[in-house]
């Protein structure tokens, strides 16, 4: 083990991708990081895309001139460098992310320098697995029917929660007819199958309609309700706050932990959703996290991206007291993401666990980076947001 400082010399960045991803088309690229340390140790990240990815894999290009040369052991102090820098760094999601990136494959180098995975620098475990959550299982679903095959399949596949959209094409505005389909979707999978069942809105809903949509599946008890009002609409979440009990849930879109402080201070959150690669990285998920335990919340992370995010995102899912539940896309996605960790985490019978090797503790296929190499943007249509799984956002 070799506890002197060491230097970042190398940073390669890479863009995968393949056309014609199913299950999230706003991942169907994905940025990867790799540095090398000035001792030979290698360490990888990985930024969000979310019809992003120019401008994120731009902006990793000026994230990497601050953190080029740098001591990899000084990971706060290269991160609170390049946010003297950037200026708009707070609010700016492609700051954020590619910032990620680098602090996440920091961690990493500076685990294996130490040979100990990143939960024993984080203070060690508190649990040996993970309970995870089905995301991504319903393309092209749009009646109770075709929810309740697929849940069906998720259920077989050993998981014990799914979370899901069941508001097909209604934005900003739902009235009773969108609301009564959406329950029906709901109640139909309630009734015929033992999962816990997480109702996605994607922030899509102004508050007059969250609470519509509210008062007319409340009495279902989701599991929890996630980014039920527009994310700019925070007086508006508070007027949804009062008019129901259903547990709310959000934070993909907060990207740092002092965002969430209003949130917890007006007690509007049940359970936070930091996204570790644009909220600054593993720092900032573990202080958001306990910001939030302080007044009792509880955290699911958000990850939807790809294997890199979930294997440093599940460092943290071991470590922190107030871990809830964790989202997981890892069985629909396409053959490729599948493959571009070899080794480091098992998703089995609906749980997590990782390997407790050094680091990220995973195992990259560098001929997946090799060959899945792109720089195109994400696919787009103009008929449906990327931000639904795909086939989705259509009338029942």
């Amino acid at each position: 083990m070799n506890i002197n400082m060491t230097r970042i010399k190398d940073i390669d960045i890479f863009e995968l991708g393949e056309e014609g991803e199913k299950s999230s088309p706003w991942s169907s690229t994905i940025l990867v990081l790799r540095i090398v340390t000035s001792d030979g140790e290698v360490g990888y990240g990985e930024a969000p895309t979310t019809l992003m990815t120019r401008p994120v894999y731009e902006e990793m290009r000026e994230v990497r001139r601050v953190f080029l040369n740098k001591e990899v052991e000084e990971i706060r102090k290269n991160y609170l460098e390049f946010y003297k820098h950037s200026f708009y760094l707070p609010v700016s999601m492609e700051s954020t992310a590619a910032l990620s990136a680098f602090e996440i494959a920091s961690w990493d180098a500076v685990g294996k320098e130490y040979g100990a995975p990143i939960y024993n620098l984080l203070g060690g475990k508190l649990r040996d697995k993970v309970r995870a959550y089905a995301n991504g299982w319903y393309d092209n679903c749009i009646t109770p029917q075709d929810f309740l095959a697929k849940a069906k399949q998720v259920a077989g596949m050993g998981f014990t929660a799914a979370k899901f959209d069941p508001f097909g094409p209604n934005y900003d505005k739902i009235y009773e007819e969108g609301v009564g389909k959406a329950r029906k979707i709901i109640e139909t999978l309630k009734e015929k199958t033992k999962l816990d069942l997480l109702i996605e809105c994607h922030g899509r809903f102004s508050a007059n309609s969250a609470i519509r949509m509210a008062e007319g599946i409340e009495d279902l008890e989701p599991f929890f309700v996630e980014e039920p009002v527009h994310p700019d609409q925070f007086i508006g979440l508070k007027r949804l706050r009062e008019r129901t009990d259903m547990r709310i849930a959000l934070g993909e879109r907060v990207l740092n932990k002092n965002l969430f402080l209003p949130y917890f201070t007006s007690d509007l959150v049940d359970v936070i959703q930091p996204d570790i690669t644009n909220v600054g990285g593993i720092i900032q998920g573990k202080e958001s996290a306990t910001l939030a335990d302080s007044f009792g919340v509880e955290v699911a992370y958000h990850n939807a991206f790809g294997p890199i995010q979930t294997a440093a995102t599940l460092h943290l899912d071991y470590n922190i007291p107030n871990f809830l539940i964790q989202e997981s896309f890892e069985k629909f996605w396409p053959k490729w993401k599948k493959g571009l960790v070899k080794a480091g985490y098992k998703l089995e019978d609906g749980y997590f666990s990782l390997s407790g090797k050094p680091g990220l503790g995973i195992e990259i296929d560098d001929r997946i980076l090799n060959d899945y190499k792109t720089d195109k943007m994400e696919s787009f249509n103009p008929e449906e947001p990327p931000w639904v799984v795909k086939g989705t956002f259509k009338k029942g």
